[in-house]
């Protein structure tokens, strides 16, 4: 079992533990931006309808909670192919919510849904709508003939940017990472944009296997742990000086299933663990 080390966290100043706390939630409402920067290698593809570890019709829920409050939910969802432009396509969607407690202090209501081609290759279409002090209604449209894509937020679209061969979004690159096998102690590099910035290679350590426990079922895992360092290339949400660190725990089998994500800025420490989802 993974020891949980759970913070006290004593202040004199409520403020402090807000502005720690949504940092902490900002980032936790992005783990697919890092738990995804795993495997996918421009040059190593997959054949369409082979190796594929998931289906329409998974559902994976997760509970998140800091210390023993209530932190929100996170849903994960591969829902029925879709045809865009003509292309064979993956519908993936991932949905968060805070929970009522955190509600008061920043609250959350998101979908992210992503089209991705059969052979898992590389995206298609990218949009997320996001319900807060800070809402988005955007969107990332890829031309692989152009080798652009273009970003799009309220409307209002951007110049597009260029892209290299095997580029995925967010969201899709954690569905990208359950296709390749997992080297303990070894790096992968792999190509990722938000809209905002050119395909960005990022770079993830692969630690080792080990077995955890949540709600009383055993889990053999492989650590996974994202360079921090590409967060403000991504998303411009905390500082450096705030030691943001990230860890998350995926089957060690063919489905590479996350079973339990690890966040932690500052003081604040949240876990997002797996409740429900295939046995």
């Amino acid at each position: 079992m993974i020891p949980q080390n759970k913070n006290t966290v004593i202040v004199s100043r409520p403020e402090g533990i807000y502005r720690g706390l949504i940092k902490s939630i900002i980032l936790v409402l992005l783990p697919i931006i890092f738990l995804n920067f795993t495997l996918i290698n421009a040059a190593d593809k997959v054949a369409p309808g082979t190796g594929i570890p998931f289906q329409p019709g998974e559902k994976l829920t997760y509970k998140g909670t800091w210390g023993i409050i209530p932190a929100g939910e996170l849903t994960l969802e591969v829902l029925p192919k879709e045809t865009i432009n003509g292309i064979e396509t993956y519908h993936f969607v991932m949905i968060t919510k805070t929970s009522a407690v955190v509600d008061i202090i920043y609250k959350v209501r998101e979908r992210q849904d992503s089209y991705v081609d059969a052979g898992m290759t590389h995206s298609l279409f990218y949009k997320k709508k996001t319900e807060s002090q800070h809402p988005r209604d955007e969107s990332i449209n890829f031309n692989w003939e152009k080798m652009e894509s273009t970003y799009t937020n309220f409307g209002q679209s951007k110049r597009p940017i260029r892209v290299v061969p095997g580029t995925f979004d967010p969201l899709a690159l954690f569905y990208a990472l359950r296709l390749r096998n997992l080297k303990e102690n070894s790096e992968i590099h792999i190509p990722v944009t938000d809209g905002n910035n050119v395909s960005i290679e990022v770079m993830v350590n692969i630690g080792k296997r080990d077995v955890i426990e949540i709600e009383g079922k055993m889990y053999d895992t492989i650590e996974i742990t994202p360079n921090m360092e590409m967060l403000d290339k991504l998303k411009k949400v905390v500082k450096k000086s705030d030691h943001p660190q990230l860890k998350v725990w995926v089957t060690a089998d063919e489905k590479k299933i996350p079973i339990k994500i690890r966040t932690k800025v500052g003081i604040i420490s949240f876990d997002f663990d797996l409740v429900l989802g295939p046995p």
